[in-house]
């Protein structure tokens, strides 16, 4: 989109501003080129607040306006997510549980649980795990995006969403829609039963997730993290985890330049250094 085609005046220094705001509220690293973009999703905002212009709205948000800094974030926060996206990473997940011993639960923290679909996906596997004892998984699913959270929660899902899923799977784990719901499918009650969602910013230096977990599922968040970010976020993760437990990454994520705290055991799966959780593939 071209600086005559827009509604609203959009320089260079308010993209600079844009720039630094979101990487100080969500640790966000935005190139040159996402400058169309960025206009494209606050003009959106601007105009259904009444802001006549970037640099009265940008002032709102560097005042602190709660309201507009959780619109912002969530403006800027990409959420492309689907059932069991990545799929060679169930299988590592259902082997690690497998080998789980003991009454404790087995604990699964999904980092950047966007509208769902990872948590679900997370839970139908440990489901088939521990089928006999369901309730022995415990999934903390977060994210910092206020509207993804809420759609996660109902379970709801467009049938187009789930026609991935295997048949026997879809049948196990959702209700399909009819009258009012026709075209939907919802996550069945004992599948969200074992899903807790809450909103977490990753660059908080606290975090409201109790030690001890086997496996943090942080997929295709980094990498829009500069490199001093996403080392600070794997010092954090690191107590969190248990010595056997299990880091899962994105596709595109590599963590040669932490190499001092986590170890590569293939296809983006990553055990604390000196952990031997899986044997290396």
């Amino acid at each position: 989109m071209g600086p005559a085609a827009r509604e609203f005046n959009f320089t260079t220094r308010d993209f600079e501003r844009v720039r630094r705001l979101i990487h100080a509220l969500a640790g966000i690293s935005l190139s040159d080129c996402k400058q169309d973009l960025v206009y494209g999703r606050l003009a959106r905002r601007l105009r259904s607040s009444g802001s006549h212009s970037f640099d009265a709205y940008l002032n709102e948000i560097e005042a602190g306006n709660q309201t507009e800094i959780e619109f912002f974030v969530n403006a800027l926060t990409t959420n492309l997510t689907s059932f069991f996206r990545e799929a060679h990473h169930f299988p590592v997940l259902a082997e690690h549980a497998g080998r789980h011993k003991g009454a404790e639960p087995y604990r699964v923290w999904c980092s950047a649980c966007s509208t769902g679909e990872e948590a679900y996906s997370i839970a139908i596997t440990l489901s088939e795990v521990f089928a006999r004892q369901p309730a022995k998984a415990q999934i903390i699913a977060s994210d910092l995006d206020t509207q993804v959270l809420e759609a996660a929660r109902s379970g709801v899902y467009p049938l187009d969403r789930v026609q991935g899923i295997d048949p026997a799977r879809l049948r196990r784990f959702f209700q399909r829609g009819s009258g009012s719901t026709e075209g939907l499918a919802r996550v069945r009650r004992e599948l969200a039963a074992l899903v807790r969602f809450e909103q977490v910013n990753l660059l908080d230096s606290r975090w409201p997730i109790e030690p001890g977990l086997d496996v943090i599922f942080c997929r295709n968040v980094m990498i829009y993290f500069d490199k001093p970010t996403q080392r600070k976020l794997l010092q954090q993760f690191l107590p969190l985890l248990k010595p056997d437990g299990l880091l899962i990454c994105g596709h595109s994520e590599s963590l040669m330049h932490c190499a001092d705290l986590f170890r590569n055991l293939g296809r983006t799966v990553y055990a604390p250094l000196g952990g031997n959780p899986l044997p290396a593939r």
